[in-house]
């Protein structure tokens, strides 16, 4: 077939590739080694203009493919203006003293410590134009204070610092998404946090208010952790449940049900949408009205509620556009289209924060649904209707959960560096307890509450989380349920994410050229290479990959790091074993990381670093402190670290001759530092950012 012709048998699915080319875009923004700047934003603009104007001249069958240039142009300027219009002053040293705030978010932090973001941040001797727009304040030791509600004014003594940076050259960018959640500051509090004055706020904040009194409700109702689970599934609150839970729920797969995605608005809208039904149809008014209508548009009204009161996260939006669509669709009388309906919402997640095509929740959020939606299409006239009623649920079931699986898995492994291996069996014991116990359970408890009767649904409801969290525990426990991968190359996840979506939406035998880069991409992975030596951004850290493992160099300290270290190297977490690993030479108070005829000095504290003659015949010393000696070898000190971020060091291949710097014999290390990959942007370099960046107090 010509490739016109195949260009044209498109037509008519063509919706599917706006998302597709708007996230090239976005990806080109993402991706470049520096901030863009005026020459790159016109040659964007010049490239959509030149391409809609071309499109007159162009034929019928080439032309989407002049308008998807468009479309990725228009992506790279969503995102760069997206970055700008959320641009807000960034902390530039460490900060201890007075803060006051307002509370906007309440949720934990990985080390189970409740965590509050404030915003009209007050900080003692910092410049209303240099304050952070927003701060994120982890509250450890004993905490006095229980109602940190939106809207309310607080005022605690604490420690701040900048945003961390990517704990490895190449890591998840922490900073970037501090930038697009506007906070420019994130620290922890052991006093505690006193509220000052409770502000009424806006729609967002008492919004915020209802939905932590209807969780404590809800966990005061049911109680313990199950109590907490409903008060997550129902209201988006988080705060409550601990992290064994958390856990257990994550290594058997079942974290989804936490996250509010399109199983709770789906099952939520169906199930109003069935009861409203039911109501119209024993009324006389049943025969009167058009009660499919009706209850579609009380639905759509029951699921906005439910977007508004959980927040509107990447999940959680994309499932609620996608139920307003299929409502909307019923209530004018038209057929649905799915695959129609996952491009909308996609198309206006881009749109309004492209930021969030870079997370795990935007990528898996749509893997599932996307696999789901072309998985049931194509199955839609296999005959299944004919199947006995409890045999079409089951086949459904135990489809929906095996593609959902595998479709997630590879983004799921990219980002946690697991893969849960008897997920489906979870899912396969769990997800009908949350459709037929669980999600009507808290409809019922809602339609009773005004009567106080919601203790009832709450009983229903306490059953089915009991069951699910049973099982997480159980299929947790199982020997070798999760296994741990190694973080994959760049180039991996767009392999595999534009195969995938080359064999879904390309319509035509030419669908199965997408298969290509899925298998590549996958075949590569376990051989994808990991640094010989790491060190975090503090100064304070090193990690040797030796044939046991990496070697950290100490066993506390820099824990964010040394995890995010071993989870990348697809290894379990086990610190404590990481740290007893031969491999560094450990004397106190150095240690030493040969890497063949090289060597890395990590060096600690002031004392050790006085002490400190030359490099001791390193190649690179790194320390945690600040280094006013001159000394033959590269030098990476507190200061210096600040600005490259952590590192990754290696040996060039071939070896490398010793720089005129060095000290006799040494050989040159490869260094390549957080900053050398992500560039200057506008997250990590205090010039580009509002008022700069400040050096000190």
């Amino acid at each position: 077939m010509r490739v016109g012709d195949a260009l044209i048998a498109q037509r008519g699915h063509l919706i599917g590739w706006v998302p597709v080319c708007l996230g090239l875009g976005i990806a080109w923004y993402f991706g470049l080694g520096a901030e863009p700047g005026a020459l790159h934003y016109s040659l964007a603009i010049g490239l959509g203009i030149a391409a809609l104007t071309f499109a007159r001249w162009t034929s019928l069958a080439y032309r989407p493919l002049v308008f998807g240039l468009a479309l990725v142009a228009t992506g790279f300027c969503l995102a760069g203006y997206r970055a700008h219009a959320v641009a807000g002053p960034v902390l530039g040293y460490r900060y201890y003293g007075p803060i006051e705030g307002r509370v906007v978010a309440i949720d934990r932090s990985a080390s189970d410590a409740l965590r509050l973001t404030l915003d009209r941040v007050v900080l003692d001797d910092v410049a209303p134009n240099r304050t952070p727009t927003r701060i994120r304040v982890s509250l450890h030791g004993d905490q006095v204070w229980t109602d940190p509600g939106p809207g309310m004014t607080v005022i605690l003594t604490g420690h701040l610092s900048p945003p961390g940076g990517p704990t490895e050259p190449g890591g998840f960018d922490f900073q970037r998404n501090a930038w697009f959640d506007q906070i420019g500051a994130v620290g922890y509090t052991r006093t505690p946090v006193l509220m000052l004055a409770a502000a009424p706020g806006g729609w967002a904040l008492w919004i915020g208010r209802v939905r932590l009194r209807m969780s404590a409700a809800v966990q005061v109702g049911i109680g313990g952790e199950s109590g907490a689970f409903a008060a997550a599934l129902t209201t988006g609150d988080r705060s409550a449940m601990g992290q064994a839970v958390v856990d257990d729920l994550r290594g058997s797969n079942l974290y989804h049900l936490v996250s509010i995605s399109g199983l709770h608005m789906g099952l939520l809208a169906g199930f109003v949408f069935a009861l409203v039904r039911i109501a119209l149809a024993l009324t006389p008014m049943g025969l009167r009205w058009n009660s499919k209508k009706i209850a579609a548009a009380l639905s759509l009204i029951a699921a906005t509620f439910y977007l508004a009161l959980a927040g509107a996260e990447v999940a959680t939006f994309r499932s609620w556009v996608m139920v307003a669509v299929m409502l909307g669709a019923v209530m004018i009388d038209r057929r649905a289209l799915s695959v129609r309906s996952v491009a909308i919402a996609a198309i206006l997640i881009l749109i309004l924060t492209p930021d969030e095509m870079m997370g795990p929740g935007f990528q898996m959020s749509f893997a599932a649904t996307v696999a789901l939606v072309a998985v049931f299409a194509r199955i839609a006239d296999t005959g299944m209707s004919r199947w006995p009623g409890w045999l079409r649920y089951l086949a459904v079931l135990v489809l929906s959960s095996l593609v959902a699986g595998l479709a997630t898995a590879p983004f799921g492994a990219a980002h946690f560096n697991q893969i849960s291996h008897f997920g489906l069996i979870a899912n396969l014991l769990s997800v009908p307890v949350m459709g037929a116990v669980v999600m009507p359970g808290a409809v019922l408890a809602a339609c009773l509450a005004p009567f106080g009767l919601e203790g009832i649904a709450y009983a229903f409801m306490d059953l089915g989380l009991r069951w699910i969290l049973m099982i997480a525990a159980w299929v947790t426990g199982f020997d070798g349920a999760i296994g741990h991968v190694v973080s994959p190359r760049g180039g991996t996840l767009p392999a595999i994410a534009l195969g995938g979506l080359l064999i879904i939406l390309w319509q035509g035998r030419g669908r199965w050229v997408g298969v290509l880069p899925v298998v590549l991409a996958l075949l590569f992975w376990p051989g994808s290479p990991r640094p010989m030596v790491l060190v975090s951004d503090s100064g304070g850290l090193i990690g040797l990959l030796g044939a046991e493992g990496r070697a950290l160099s100490k066993a506390t300290g820099d824990s964010f790091a040394a995890e995010s270290w071993l989870e990348n190297d697809g290894v379990a977490i086990d610190r404590d074993a990481a740290a007893a690993r031969p491999g560094l030479d450990r004397i106190d108070p150095s240690v030493r990381a040969q890497i063949g005829e090289v060597s890395v000095l990590l060096v600690t504290g002031k004392t050790a670093l006085a002490a400190l003659v030359g490099c001791d015949g390193a190649a690179a010393l790194v320390t945690n402190q600040q280094d006013t000696v001159e000394r033959p070898c590269d030098v990476y000190d507190l200061n210096r670290l600040r600005d490259t971020g952590s590192l990754a060091i290696g040996v060039p291949e071939g070896g490398g001759q010793s720089s005129e710097a060095a000290e006799p014999g040494a050989l040159e290390l490869h260094i390549v530092s957080a900053r050398d990959v992500v560039g200057d942007r506008l997250w990590n370099t205090p010039g580009l950012q509002p008022g700069g960046r400040q050096s000190g107090r």
